[in-house]
């Protein structure tokens, strides 16, 4: 199989449409083979300011909103918003003199909000988690209810929920978290994975060598760059060229049963996205 006979999703790219390169960075992925994005909203001290109400959360989703449909624009597929609250933004309240519990308060109705666009369809899916340094006690226990009360609300939304959290293998005690609260598992993706995970589905860093691991496991995964589109930090995470870089990559070591299970079965099961019907090359 050829790159140009399939879809190849990025499953977590951020665009910038006031400081970044935007469009522009969809465009040099749509330029070396990719064609659907999902973008993620930029933390809203990135676009904005920090997110102390709810108008300022809506106008950050606004802005992703609108950066992903223009993106759609120079896609042979097309690109949807997911949107939500960073887990950092408990530091930035806190740092600021709120307590865990106020901060909480503020990130769950940014959640609220983010449900509603969902609902509303103008969101795919759902963005939350937990700080991924150390924190104290207080402020990871608030962490925690923040993204349960994330669950409530992507189950309520009949979405996924993608989440932003430490390092590590075993999340296991999450995905209950998710179901208890009547969200299944294969709707909570855990972004910057490695190829093993237990617990969400995995959204893998295209980095090679996990890559591997994950075409190793067998299990239903997603590949992803975690782009920023920061000009004072070009390059970080992984630039938009490298899903699509890996895609060749995994088709000339035979591996078409992978590339089809991240870029066409997944999406499809985890987000209900149909990755073929909107292609259009």
């Amino acid at each position: 199989m050829d790159i140009d006979d399939t879809p190849v999703l990025d499953n977590h790219l951020h665009l910038d449409p006031v400081n970044g390169r935007n469009v522009e960075a969809a465009a040099e992925f749509a330029d070396h083979g990719g064609t659907h994005l999902l973008v993620l909203n930029k933390p809203s001290w990135h676009l904005v300011e920090k997110a102390t109400d709810e108008a300022t959360f809506r106008e950050v989703f606004d802005l992703t909103v609108e950066a992903a449909a223009d993106a759609s624009d120079v896609l042979d597929g097309r690109a949807w918003p997911v949107l939500g609250v960073h887990p950092a933004l408990v530091s930035k309240l806190v740092g600021d003199g709120h307590t865990p519990e106020e901060a909480r308060d503020v990130m769950q109705a940014g959640l609220d909000v983010a449900a509603e666009y969902v609902a509303e369809g103008r969101a795919l899916a759902m963005k939350s988690g937990r700080p991924h340094y150390e924190v104290d006690d207080a402020v990871w226990a608030a962490s925690n209810e923040v993204m349960r009360h994330g669950f409530e609300r992507a189950a309520e939304a009949g979405c996924a929920i993608q989440l932003h959290t430490e390092g590590g293998e075993d999340f296991e005690e999450v995905a209950q978290w998710a179901e208890e609260r009547g969200l299944d598992r294969t709707q909570v993706v855990k972004h910057y994975s490695g190829g093993r995970l237990t617990g969400p589905v995995k959204s893998v860093l295209a980095d090679k060598d996990e890559v591997e691991i994950a075409v190793a496991e067998d299990e239903p995964f997603l590949m992803e760059t975690d782009y920023i589109d920061d000009p004072d930090r070009p390059g970080a995470v992984l630039g938009p060229k490298t899903v699509p870089r890996r895609v060749r990559w995994l088709l000339e070591n035979g591996h078409d049963d992978a590339v089809r299970t991240a870029h066409v079965e997944t999406p499809k099961s985890v987000y209900g996205i149909d990755t073929e019907a909107t292609l259009e090359r």
